[in-house]
This record gives C-alpha cells, structure tokens and sequence, in this order.
C-alpha cells in the first residue's frame, strides 16, 4: 500500500511540475508576471522543488497581468489546461482565485459542492491595499470578514480545523441562498480586492491567501520576479525570498516536527489517468 502511495505521489508531482513549466512559458511568451507563491516558493528555496510532504502548487500574478491572462486564455483549452476564474459560472466553482486545471485527469475536491475537475495550479491575484500598515490592515478587515463567511459555507469539515471553525462551516451554510447568495459573494470579493492597484501601493499582496493577514507586506519585498530552480524547472519566484518566507512563516529554514511533515491538500478522489470530461 505503501508503494502505491509512493507511486501516485510521484506521478501527480511530475504532472504539476509539467503544468507550471507550461504555466512559466505561456507567462514568458506573453509578457506576463507571476511569483510562486507560500509552500511553493518555500519550497523552492529549502527543497529546490516540493516539499517532501506537499503535493499542490500556488502562484500570484499582480492584479494587471491576473486579468490579462483571463482575456487571453478565456474558457478555450490550451493543449490539456484550461483556466476558470471567480467569474464562472458554474455553481459548483466557488472559488475567490482561479484555478488552471489538467483537463486529462479526475479530482474531486473536499467541498460542499464536491467540485469535480483535474488536478490543478492555484493561481491567485496580487492586489493593492494602502501606503500605511495600519490603512492597510482596516481595508483588509472588510475583504477577510466576507471571505471567511464565504469559505465557512462552501468548504467541508476536516479533521485537524478547530472545533469553532467546523462549527461554523457545519451552521453557515444553513443561512439560504436567498439572503446569503454564495455567488454574489465571491465575485463581491474579487471585487473588493482590486479596487487599488498592486504597484501603486507600498502595501499588499494575496488577499486571498491562507496565512491571510501575514500575507500583506511591502510591495517591494516580491520586488523583481526572480528566478529559482524547482524540481527540474525554472521559475519565477520574489526578489526578496528571504523576507517574504521569514514574513510568513518566521524562521523557514528549519524543517517542522515529523508529526506536521504532512500534507495540507484536501481531496475526496483523484485520478491522473481519466479526464473529468468523460461521461
């Protein structure tokens, strides 16, 4: 059982890796900036590649260049990758960032809605917030209080979430549709974010991130996106990589006990070998 684990482990690490080496390249060719992001830009640092432990990829584009690629990518397949963004329509994609999926595989995410789609790449705005820390973190109060409240009604209960944070994803979603619509309110996020411009600002970043408030920072520290290797790749991560990971995750260097060394990815099924669009 073991070695079938070990097996799928590789093979979906490969397929991600070759997904970001083809998210790299359409960046390059169309001019577009993006930076990896949290456990992948960790990663890229400390391990050269994926955590040991972790099994998911997540990038940032600043705001301007995040809705470039949604015009030119739009809903058309490129190659086996396609991309859907907040604005979908689609009632079980409940998503405030948007996702590039491999449409030649199966995942079935853990969420109320069981979203089905392939194995997929985490792509997140970069978005403005102030010129001040305290500016910053009000403006920032406003978009997390939505957030949570949208991420309590469509995500499912997960062993090692607090007894508070299950409790509230087990009574929100109890709040009809009718009063609380979920898709009003995620697009109502999306909204609330980039309304200040990521390079105009001294202070932002991915409001939409899980470390949430440590994610804002100065501007200055995702700087000029800078090369790292990962796995067998290059790509593009901050200027500043020392900062932005002591920023997030205090000191990074320094592998975490045995017992967290697991990974945070959370899918009901997954299968890298059928596409989700076979009937």
């Amino acid at each position: 059982m073991k070695n079938e684990s070990n097996t799928f482990d590789i093979e979906l690490k490969q397929k991600l890796t070759e997904m970001l080496a083809w998210f790299h390249d359409y960046c390059v060719s169309n001019n577009l900036r993006y930076y990896v992001l949290g456990g992948t830009m960790l990663g890229a640092a400390r391990h050269k590649g994926f955590i040991p432990w972790d099994d998911d990829i997540d990038v940032g584009m600043p705001r301007a260049d995040y809705e470039k690629l949604a015009k030119l990518m739009g809903d058309r397949q490129f190659g086996k990758y396609v991309l859907e963004t907040p604005h979908s329509q689609a009632i079980d994609f409940l998503y405030t960032f948007s996702k590039i999926y491999d449409t030649t595989t199966t995942l079935v995410e853990n969420t109320k809605a069981g979203t089905k789609r392939g194995i997929y790449l985490d792509l997140f705005p970069l978005d403005g917030l102030a010129d001040t820390e305290e500016e910053s973190h009000k403006r920032f109060k406003k978009i997390d209080f939505r957030f949570n409240l949208l991420l309590a009604r469509v995500t499912g209960v997960r062993k090692g979430r607090s007894f508070m944070k299950n409790a509230a994803v087990r009574v929100l979603p109890i709040i009809p549709q009718f009063i609380v619509n979920d898709k009003k309110l995620q697009v109502q996020i999306d909204d609330m974010c980039k309304q200040n411009d990521f390079d105009k600002y001294k202070y932002g970043g991915n409001l939409l991130g899980a470390w949430r408030y440590k994610e804002v920072m100065e501007n200055r520290i995702m700087g000029r996106p800078t090369l790292y290797p990962f796995e067998n790749i290059s790509v593009y991560g901050a200027e500043n990589y020392d900062e932005y990971l002591t920023h997030l995750y205090g000191d990074w260097r320094k592998l975490p006990p045995v017992e967290k060394r697991v990974t945070h990815h959370d899918f009901a099924k997954c299968d890298l070998h059928k596409s989700y669009l076979d009937k």
